[in-house]
């Protein structure tokens, strides 16, 4: 049985609300760390978050939050437009490597949305890697490395050949299921699956 896919990006909250809670319903789910401002450009999308109003959306977003015991959110200055990076994906990817992906993710997601640090600072992200059990510059070192970058831009060119359009998306089998609030969906589908 293939594992379902959690496809992310760090500067969406909807993603943020999923990964606290993904592992509770999918724990074997692969996660993967996509630039979804290469997927907007590339489909033509303008994300809910570039609108003039966001107010209904992040009202939602933060019940969602209360809901599930999360603490309030707090956007990083300048959200989305002028705080949106690869750095982060890429130090994810890196994490990744070390078998911290998970945990690095969500201390990065705690990071941009509870404290509002702004993920474009490398030491924010270093200081995530050492919370999540890594060692200081063992992240921020590897960004750069060739690697990383080829498979950070492989893995959004999948989501996007896959018809992945926002994040986070959980894809079973053919099935994608977009959104937080599709995590119940995607874990039934999952559970039908035959073995």
């Amino acid at each position: 049985m293939t594992a379902p896919i959690f496809y992310f990006d760090f500067s969406s909250p909807y993603s943020y609300l999923a990964a606290m809670r993904i592992d509770d319903l999918l724990p074997t789910a692969e996660w993967r760390p996509i630039a979804f401002g290469v997927v907007v450009q590339r489909i033509g999308k303008t994300p809910w978050s570039f609108g003039h109003d966001k107010s209904v959306t992040q009202a939602l977003i933060d019940h969602r939050a209360l809901d599930r015991g999360l603490p309030p959110l707090r956007y990083p200055e300048g959200w989305p437009k002028h705080t949106y990076s690869v750095a982060p994906l890429r130090a994810a990817l890196v994490a990744g490597q070390l078998g911290l992906l998970k945990e690095f993710s969500r201390e990065l997601f705690r990071s941009a949305f509870v404290e509002g640090a702004d993920l474009r600072d490398l030491g924010v992200i270093d200081a995530a890697a050492v919370r999540a059990g890594l060692f200081h510059d063992e992240v921020v070192s590897g960004i750069q490395h060739a690697d990383i970058k080829a498979k950070l831009r492989a893995d959004t060119e999948e989501a996007i050949e896959r018809g992945v359009s926002g994040v986070p998306t959980v894809v079973v089998g053919d099935a994608l299921f977009w959104g937080d609030d599709q995590l119940e969906d995607a874990a039934e589908a999952f559970a039908a699956v035959p073995d």
